[in-house]
């Protein structure tokens, strides 16, 4: 992908996912199958592959080293223009930082998880042109956690959603539903829903993107 096709991002708005698998053929073969993805070597090395729809990259998908304890995994990346200010405010409000800030191809990023451990990335430079705010996405995010309102009070002030800016992002809250409808220039770019479990053993019901 060259540089005229790739875009700057909205701030504050999903921009990439990537999986980590203990089998990359295998979750090429899977994705493949499922959802036709072709794929590509990456820039990372023989352990990481791009997904691509109609030549497009829409997710990357990389190999947990043998013998490391890390979780099978989807991460979803949000924009913003400055990671180091964006991974401070990240640990100012209870979160934690995984890896980084480091530099990757075109921009620099990091991976992080917020107070209840559901991971995240963020991301400083240029997408691949589907990103939220300047086409339409191949995909929606959803954050089960274990209080959507709290959740949602967490990644504001990290992403500086609400903010009133022109072409930001907006927030709304149903309280019944115990959910956050996050939109940016009136299509859905995430949504929290509550009932999460912090402190379940199944990995299933703990808060995770």
């Amino acid at each position: 992908m060259t540089v005229a096709e790739q875009s700057t991002p909205v701030p504050g708005i999903p921009c990439w996912v990537s999986l980590m698998t203990r089998d990359l053929r295998a979750g090429q073969d899977f994705y493949g199958t499922v959802l036709g993805w072709t794929f590509r070597s990456g820039t990372l090395g023989e352990g990481f592959a791009v997904a691509l729809v109609d030549g497009l990259p829409v997710a990357g998908i990389g190999q947990i080293a043998p013998g490391l304890p890390t979780a099978v995994s989807w991460t979803p990346y949000f924009a913003v223009e400055d990671v180091d200010a964006a991974t401070a405010r990240v640990r100012e409000r209870g979160g934690t930082i995984a890896v980084g800030p480091i530099r990757l191809g075109p921009g620099r990023g990091a991976v992080a998880a917020d107070r209840e451990g559901a991971g995240f990335g963020v991301w400083e430079g240029r997408t691949p042109p589907w990103s939220f705010g300047r086409d339409r996405p191949p995909a929606s995010l959803e954050l089960r956690t274990s209080h959507a309102f709290d959740s949602a009070i967490f990644y504001a002030e990290v992403f500086d959603w609400a903010s009133e800016e022109p072409g930001g992002c907006e927030v709304g809250y149903a309280y019944q539903q115990d959910t956050v409808v996050v939109r940016q220039g009136g299509r859905t770019v995430a949504t929290l829903r509550g009932g999460g479990d912090a402190s379940s053993p199944d990995a299933r019901l703990r808060p995770r993107w």
